[in-house]
């Protein structure tokens, strides 16, 4: 990895789907530059290319055309294996879904990603543990999602998501299956992840109001970026 590096870059990016008449542009040429420790909201109309730029960041698809540089590496150059291994360690991913196993408790979920590493049964546990702490479920360990609350199971997405020490979350309509108190209180835990803890946030969201816990907005349309606006301090 490259020091000093942006953590993310695209340069010229496309993303192309079907063929001929079918011809889907997703992304249309796109130049964007993420920083560590910046905390970005995605928006735009369905289509608009947020999710599939997205998608890119987080090693899941690939450009048509363009450079994709991660801390300085072009990706586009790595093998699958590759792109998997830097998912796994530097990339957590909360989506709008949970997507958290039915039968298996609060640790062992917060836990299956350090099973993936290899780590050690009672390191791992040890982990699991001080992210379920981070994210407010102490005492909540041993519940299974059927037994937590909507707002409870996307804190436990966010430990299993933050387990790993990340440099980046990539959080895709992270309060979308949710009511508004708990929205809330899941986007002042993304804010001090950001803040306290240093990791960047990148945020795809329909949501004026939970944009606005961000630092800077972007917004597609039509695969380019239309608009890039920095929160201006109070």
């Amino acid at each position: 990895m490259s020091a000093g590096a942006a953590l993310v870059s695209f340069t010229g990016v496309t993303r192309y789907y079907g063929e001929g008449g079918g011809l889907v542009r997703a992304l249309a040429g796109v130049d964007l530059t993420i920083d560590r420790g910046e905390f970005i909201a995605i928006m735009g109309p369905s289509g608009s290319g947020k999710s599939t730029a997205m998608n890119i960041i987080g090693c899941l698809d690939r450009p048509t055309s363009g450079s994709f540089r991660f801390l300085g590496v072009e990706v586009n150059h790595l093998g699958q294996d590759q792109r998997a291994l830097l998912r796994r360690n530097f990339i957590g991913f909360v989506f709008q879904g949970f997507n958290l196993l039915n039968r298996t408790t609060a640790i062992e979920n917060v836990e299956l990603p350090l099973i993936y590493r290899g780590m050690p049964r009672h390191e791992r546990r040890e982990r699991a543990r001080e992210a379920l702490h981070l994210v407010g479920l102490e005492g909540r360990e041993h519940h299974t999602p059927g037994e937590l609350s909507g707002g409870q199971q996307q804190r436990v997405a966010i430990a299993r998501a933050i387990v790993t020490d990340p440099l980046l979350l990539l959080a895709d309509e992270p309060t979308g299956n949710l009511d508004t108190q708990r929205s809330q209180e899941i986007m002042e835990l993304i804010a001090r992840l950001n803040e306290e803890r240093g990791i960047t946030v990148v945020m795809v969201t329909h949501e004026p109001d939970m944009a606005a816990f961000a630092h800077r907005i972007i917004r597609f349309v039509d695969g380019h970026i239309a608009s890039d606006q920095q929160k201006v301090a109070a």
